[in-house]
């Protein structure tokens, strides 16, 4: 069995690793096609799974579009493309997603030294959960657990980092005051 990059007893410990597959060979490719260095934030059920070691499957690599000329590499590996079809597995530009003012400066690289080109930096786990927040599907809530019990959370950090860096730039902030609540009661619980 694939042994996740990060232990559950630490935060991210990023070695030089590779990748599971499809995604290693998917990746490979990626870094193949490219001809300078091109640095990729991923967050989403990829990172949870392939990072912090959640037994559940995805099926993409949800990844924030870092620069405007970079469309080539959404052609070549988003959903629908050829290396889709031959891996199953593809990468996926995030459009809107609610992200802690200071994310940037939590990320994380994974593998490095594997690919040439191809840069994966990673978001810290508090990260990717507030990322959930508006959407708060089954999914994501399963995630959520799995991270407060995985990393674990300090609750204490989880609604400081909400609160100073994310509400503000919420849609609906009174409705993700109480999806925080609701979270946080369900780990909560699951320490219990």
């Amino acid at each position: 069995m694939y042994s996740p990059i990060c232990r559950p007893d630490t935060l991210i410990t990023m070695t030089k690793n590779k990748p599971p597959e499809p995604w290693y060979s998917f990746l490979k490719e990626i870094d193949r096609s490219l001809n300078e260095e091109t640095r990729i934030h991923c967050l989403g059920g990829f990172v949870v799974t392939v990072v912090y070691g959640a037994e559940r499957s995805t099926v993409d690599i949800d990844a924030l579009s870092l620069v405007e000329r970079d469309s080539a590499i959404w052609e070549f590996a988003g959903r629908g493309s050829n290396l889709h079809k031959r891996h199953h597995v593809y990468l996926d530009r995030v459009g809107v997603v609610p992200l802690p003012e200071n994310y940037e400066d939590r990320l994380t690289e994974a593998f490095i030294g594997v690919f040439r080109n191809l840069r994966l930096f990673v978001l810290d786990p508090y990260d990717v959960a507030l990322a959930k927040i508006e959407r708060n599907t089954a999914r994501d809530r399963q995630d959520v657990l799995y991270l407060a019990q995985a990393v674990p959370f300090d609750l204490e950090t989880l609604r400081q980092r909400y609160h100073d860096e994310l509400r503000i730039y919420l849609g609906n902030p009174d409705r993700e005051d109480l999806t925080l609540k609701l979270w946080i009661d369900m780990i909560e619980e699951s320490r219990a």
